[in-house]
């Protein structure tokens, strides 16, 4: 089966290569419909081999994997390895196969662009680069993926580079993760103190050893556990790293798909994932974790329900979605968060292009408060976006209530009172879900249209990937049905020996009273908002609580002024006064001293041959004097 995973890795790179470089090369202008369906068969190639490799484990096959020379230093010998395992293989499922599904509509929604092949060329380059991600069999190569996805993120939400909003959130995305990439590097070079490798296999090995507690500086490898989830805060937009991901939607709606449900966002949750091992023996790095996501989700939560543009909304929404999988991450539910990764990726994208949908009916518009009555007039979108709706609203027997609800009874199954605190904040930032979510599903697409467009249906190859997508958010929750169906959970099984299977313990909650609860939670804030925003005409609130939510609680204000601002004037003094005093100064200086030096010399070489033998003449003199002066005056 290598030949698969090569095809795996390959098809998005050969995609890339034609749509960005061959075109050019014969001076061919391609049109979207072109250069998109040379980008989906290459995204479709990769899914399909996927799938092959994922049947090949099914069967009860090994995990294929190959690699090559890459790194020899001294007694460090790595190698650039690739790997197709259970892991891997539920990753590569969704982000093959949902970004194949982005793909197919990005043809209609990209049809008039004036660099479709530029744009799609992006897009295989962003797969292919997190096909390197989490086939990986070691933290540098991981890396190369890490920093691919990240690159390829600001080429993509910068992609309309025209607009110079457009070009700087694609620049905040960048430097943004670069913080979190440092934070990466040292938890990679702590490891590689620690176990003098950084293969994942090699690591887990040692890892798994009864005394490592005593082989190993627990201190040091917890805070490489830190410092690589630092690395994870700002791939998948924790605090206080986040800020990047809602400025992302400047980018063209497919692209904010594509990071948002099934790539980037995802990466710092499969690194986690991916080195479980560590953070299982390093509570305090887990601890760290949870505080994070839980401050995440709250904070994203709030922010949601008083935002006006779609795409805002839904993007802080999916901040806080991934507070709440960093919460199950770090109370060591790994199985709930997993699955929930991919739950949310299907009705996350499916929102997503729903909303680009709505998007592309009204001529450019995003301002939700400029919506209303659209049921009617997109029949396709609204009823698939209600799938997405209800699936992110936790409503049975939707994908979103069974992942939700594994998450929520996880937290509290063993009944401590840490468990308890975090599954009440969960909770709460679940009922916040369904109250925002709620908000914008009803100023969409119901009461009275509010906007002076003349809206239409999308095209059929925009269309086709919603209702692809409805029933992923319909029904791929089965694959890890609750314990109480007296079923074998698919995905727990399937990962078993790679992910630790979820606890489930005797706490005072059964399953039942934790499915009911968090139920009548999201009915209960459902019925909140419907009451605030379906049975009274819309009028904007003036409270300062609204004010302060829709202003994002000046985040980005206080990173300017702190951040920022004293970045700016530094450089500003640096490039006023030292550069072109001190620096350039000391090589006019130079010049200007090499300058007077030569005209020194050409004072004593200006051709006249009695100057000459008159300093000539002097010199004997002098030297004569001092002879005669340490003869007789010794």
């Amino acid at each position: 089966m290598k030949s698969a995973l090569y095809l795996l890795l390959l098809a998005p790179w050969i995609g890339c290569l034609i749509n960005g470089f061959v075109w050019k090369a014969l001076k061919r202008t391609v049109s979207a419909r072109r250069a998109g369906v040379i980008a989906t068969a290459a995204a479709a190639v990769s899914f399909a081999a996927a799938v092959a490799l994922f049947w090949s484990l099914v069967q009860g096959n090994e995990a294929v994997e190959f690699s090559l020379p890459w790194i020899s230093i001294g007694d460090l010998s790595l190698d650039l390895g690739f790997k197709f395992d259970r892991l891997t293989a539920v990753m590569a499922l969704f982000v093959t196969g949902i970004g194949t599904l982005i793909h197919v509509y990005s043809i209609g929604y990209m049809d008039h662009d004036k660099s479709p092949s530029r744009f799609f060329a992006y897009l295989n380059l962003f797969l292919a680069n997190m096909l390197v991600l989490i086939t990986a069999t070691s933290l540098p190569v991981l890396f190369i993926g890490w920093e691919g996805v990240g690159l390829c993120s600001y080429l993509l939400i910068g992609f309309w580079f025209e607009d110079p909003e457009k070009a700087k959130a694609g620049m905040k995305a960048f430097i943004v993760n670069r913080i979190g990439d440092a934070g990466f590097l040292l938890g990679t070079f702590l490891l590689l103190s620690l176990f003098h490798t950084v293969n994942f296999a090699q690591m887990a090995k040692v890892m798994a050893q009864p005394d490592i507690l005593t082989l190993v500086d627990i201190p040091t490898l917890t805070l490489a556990a830190i410092f690589l989830f630092i690395g994870a805060m700002g791939k998948s937009a924790q605090l206080p790293l986040f800020v990047w991901l809602p400025d992302a939607m400047a980018g063209p709606t497919p692209v904010s798909a594509l990071i948002h449900a099934a790539t980037m966002v995802t990466a710092g949750i499969y690194l986690v994932l991916r080195m479980n091992f560590l953070f299982q023996v390093t509570p305090q790095a887990s601890a760290f974790i949870a505080v994070i996501g839980t401050a995440t989700a709250i904070f994203s939560a709030l922010i949601a329900t008083s935002q006006n543009d779609i795409k805002k909304v839904l993007a802080y929404s999916t901040v806080s979605q991934l507070g709440l999988i960093f919460v199950a991450l770090g109370a060591g539910a790994y199985v709930a968060g997993l699955f929930h990764v991919v739950t949310h990726a299907f009705f996350k994208a499916l929102l997503f292009l729903g909303a680009g949908s709505v998007i592309h009916a009204l001529s450019g518009e995003q301002d939700i408060t400029k919506m209303g009555g659209l049921r009617k007039k997109l029949p396709t979108t609204f009823w698939t976006f209600t799938l997405g709706w209800a699936a992110i609203c936790g409503l049975p027997p939707f994908s979103g209530f069974f992942s939700k609800d594994l998450i929520l009874f996880s937290l509290v199954s063993d009944g401590g009172q840490r468990g308890w605190i975090l599954w009440a904040c969960a909770s709460f930032t679940s009922l916040l879900t369904a109250f925002y979510m709620t908000r914008l599903y009803l100023l969409v697409f119901f009461g009275e249209e509010r906007g002076q467009h003349h809206p239409h249906e999308s095209p059929p190859v925009m269309g086709v990937p919603l209702m692809i997508l409805a029933v992923g958010a319909l029904g791929v929750g089965v694959i890890e049905l609750p314990h109480l169906f007296h079923v074998t959970p698919m995905l727990s099984h399937f990962l078993e020996g790679l992910v630790p299977e979820p606890h489930v313990g005797e706490g005072p909650l059964s399953e039942v009273g934790a499915m009911a609860i968090a139920t009548a939670g999201a009915v209960l804030a459902i019925a909140l908002a419907w009451l605030m925003y379906a049975k009274r005409p819309f009028t904007e609130s003036r409270s300062p609580l609204i004010m302060v939510l829709r202003e994002k609680f000046w985040v980005d204000e206080f990173y300017h002024l702190v951040f920022v601002r004293p970045f700016e004037l530094v450089s500003a003094f640096l490039s006023r006064v030292v550069d072109p005093r001190l620096v350039d100064g000391l090589f006019v200086g130079g010049g200007k001293l090499a300058r007077f030096g030569g005209t020194v010399l050409g004072f004593f070489q200006w051709g006249a041959v009695q100057f000459y033998l008159w300093v000539m003449a002097a010199g004997a003199v002098v030297l004569f004097w001092v002879f005669l002066r340490g003869s007789i005056f010794p």
